[in-house]
């Protein structure tokens, strides 16, 4: 297959944890007869430092030419502690979300049998959690109309939804549930908000076509606290924009790391894929960021173009390089010297020789991938 993938590294950690996810890519391409072609692009920050646009027309040109986009993460400390910035790089990704119809973020969640111990919440609690999240990306108070008052004292978000707006987002969620455990958990706060009235009155009458998923309704109070309680009960979750977000990054919890989390970001025409993290700029240069977030959102990005063999064949590595502990600080307990980059190797070094079982990591020879 020939792919054209728009490379869109960002600020902080970006570069460094989309690099490994472009290493291994190329060796899918390599190992099973593919041509890719990455075209990089500015984005965010670095955007607004070149050209002083989040997302330059240039960019936004590349994203629409090309099969689809790898992204990375954006913001920096200069723009996050100065509320008073009128350009930022956030700006840049919502821009992109709605010129390019990317109306549905899809981030699994999953809970390691080798990282169990890793995560804050207790084992017995998290162990077989398997979660798809479906979160709405292109409307609610993230795109809605904004005010601030002439005297700076009083503002409002306005929170919008239309009914077109959920239908299509539900029916994925529908369509991937009856694939899974066949149930669609929405999330909302229809007590108390009328555009979560609407979205609970959409969804059921959607479930008539889909009689054979269970549908179940929780607040998003509630959910937040089932998400620690009883993870296992969710298979798929269906939610607005602000919601998502937020239940979303709580889930990274269960796997122990948010250096774990992929998502793909996917509309009618084009489509994106991204770790949910952000840019971690302490970070930065030190070799220390997990990119296997990143690498896992490579893998969806086969799924998505119907590579299902490439896919797995990532997801099998990665779960090698936890078995093995080849990973980064954030989940390194018995290495101290595996840095971003070696993690990216050694999954590269998996892709290349699936059928060494690499068990022999401690002799790596000087410190790279292959295992002697």
């Amino acid at each position: 297959m020939n792919l054209k993938i728009a490379v869109l590294s960002g600020d902080g950690i970006g570069p460094e944890v989309t690099e490994q996810a472009v290493k291994v890519l190329k060796a899918i391409a390599v190992n099973f007869d593919h041509n890719f072609k990455f075209t990089p692009a500015p984005v965010g920050a670095m955007a607004i430092d070149l050209v002083g646009d989040p997302l330059p027309e240039s960019t936004l040109d590349i994203c629409k030419a090309n099969d689809s986009i790898l992204f990375g993460a954006i913001g920096h400390p200069k723009y996050d502690n100065d509320p008073t910035a009128k350009v930022r790089p956030e700006q840049g990704l919502l821009k992109l979300r709605k010129e390019l119809g990317l109306y549905a973020n899809v981030r699994p969640v999953k809970a390691y049998d080798t990282l169990l111990n890793k995560s804050p919440l207790k084992k017995d609690r998290i162990q077989g959690t398997d979660i798809s999240i479906y979160r709405e990306l292109t409307g609610g108070i993230y795109f809605g109309e904004k005010k601030l008052s002439a005297d700076g004292n009083t503002a409002s978000d306005l929170c919008e939804y239309s009914r077109y707006e959920i239908e299509r987002i539900a029916h994925l969620a529908f369509v991937a549930a009856k694939s899974r455990r066949q149930k669609v958990t929405l999330i909302d706060k229809a007590n108390v908000l009328e555009t979560s009235r609407l979205w609970r009155k959409v969804v059921g009458e959607l479930a008539k076509e889909y009689p054979e998923i269970e549908l179940d309704f929780l607040f998003v109070d509630n959910a937040a606290m089932q998400m620690i309680l009883n993870p296992t009960q969710f298979d798929v979750i269906l939610t607005e924009n602000l919601f998502g977000d937020v239940i979303s990054d709580e889930a990274s919890v269960i796997g122990g790391s948010i250096g774990l989390l992929a998502s793909a970001s996917v509309g009618d025409v084009h489509s994106m894929f991204e770790p949910i993290h952000g840019s971690y700029p302490q970070a930065e240069g030190k070799g220390i960021a997990n990119p296997i977030a990143s690498i896992l959102s490579a893998a969806m990005m086969l799924d998505h173009f119907e590579l299902f063999k490439e896919a797995e064949l990532i997801r099998t590595a990665v779960e090698k390089s936890l078995q093995l502990n080849i990973t980064t600080p954030d989940l390194n307990t018995k290495f101290d010297n595996i840095t971003t980059s070696k993690v990216g190797d050694f999954i590269e070094d998996y892709i290349n020789n699936p059928d060494d079982s690499n068990l022999n990591f401690t002799n790596m020879h000087l410190g790279q991938s292959t295992i002697i």
